[in-house]
């Protein structure tokens, strides 16, 4: 599945035969231009940018700017946020004359700084101030919508279906839905099964997301959601070619990993990419997540190995740390001897 394919699933919709799709979720604060890059080059179907900020980035910005960017990327897919029609379509509208693809809406994040100004997952408690949201977006620009979504926002209002009709009618080209509401957060098991009700509600593709860590998963949210494709967001934060390789799976194509000296290349690939796109005292703080996640991907690195990788400064180091991170067999190697 090319990229072309991709935005031709969401223009024409999906047809008989096509595999399933395979994307990286949108993870606000991890899904940075380098790890999209990484992602893509790996083989993933499409990757989404990390939350953006309508208002923010409609003001100028330089930190939306960047979490915004899309050098190189295709299709390059903006996901912004945010409460009112007139910054998310201005938004929308700048970021199609910088070059994005698609735009997707945030109507799934369910942290308490996003919720608590109406936003994020918070939208889908007034379904018809959301569908005026995505209403604005879709006459802005010319280019594909999306909208990504949860659930509901409890068990009590599990209105998703509800939700991708409106967007359908309105002429969004596909849905991701997140299997959780939103008060569940991460707890509990996503129920690929309640996805079902959204497919069976719209014509247009549907994405499932929601624990799918690798290819088995993915096979089985599949087969309970009926989706179009899968999205996989925290199992691909350390190992960002995840995503290709379950996507080359799903289409019958020979799929491996990288080796381990290639995946402690891209861990440093995807460091010094941070300290040029951050700048170096910005970018060492940005890094730490991933290079936490790294050495766990990795798991080569003792306690004291991996305090120093996560606390200096001095890229060199890091460097060499990551080459030690992914020497020897991978974790589940190991523990299966």
């Amino acid at each position: 599945m090319t990229t072309d394919h991709y935005l031709g699933a969401l223009r024409r919709g999906r047809s008989a035969g096509d595999p399933p799709l395979c994307l990286l979720a949108p993870l606000s604060g991890v899904t940075d231009l380098h790890m999209r890059r990484i992602a893509l080059r790996c083989g993933a179907d499409a990757v989404v940018s990390e939350m953006v900020a309508a208002r923010e980035f409609a003001r100028g910005s330089t930190e939306a700017a960047l979490r915004a960017e899309g050098a190189d990327i295709s299709p390059h897919i903006v996901q912004l946020a945010g409460c009112e029609a007139a910054p998310m379509a201005e938004a929308a509208r700048l970021a199609e004359a910088n070059g994005a693809d698609a735009i997707d809406v945030n109507m799934g994040c369910p942290a308490k700084v996003v919720t608590g100004i109406a936003s994020g997952s918070a939208l889908m408690r007034d379904l018809d101030h959301a569908e005026r949201l995505l209403a604005a977006v879709r006459g802005a620009v010319a280019i594909p919508v999306t909208v990504k979504m949860r659930l509901g926002w409890d068990h009590s209002s599990r209105n998703a279906a509800d939700l991708a009709a409106r967007a359908e009618r309105l002429g969004l080209n596909a849905v991701t839905v997140h299997g959780r509401t939103r008060q569940q957060f991460y707890k509990d098991r996503a129920d690929w099964v309640a996805i079902r009700n959204v497919v069976e509600a719209v014509s247009i593709p549907v994405i499932a997301n929601g624990d799918v860590t690798g290819i088995a998963e993915a096979r089985a949210c599949l087969a309970a959601s009926g989706a179009a494709g899968v999205m996989i967001g925290r199992a691909a934060t350390g190992r960002p070619w995840l995503v290709g390789q379950v996507a080359a799976e799903l289409a019958d194509r020979p799929a491996s990993p990288p080796d381990r000296a290639e995946q402690a290349a891209l861990a440093a690939e995807h460091y010094a990419g941070l300290l040029s796109l951050y700048g170096r005292q910005m970018g060492v703080r940005h890094a730490r997540k991933h290079l936490a996640a790294y050495a766990e991907a990795g798991g080569a690195l003792d306690a004291p190995e991996r305090n120093a990788l996560l606390t200096t400064t001095d890229p060199e180091a890091v460097f060499a740390l990551l080459r030690r991170a992914f020497t020897g067999p991978a974790p589940g190697m190991r523990a299966a001897a």
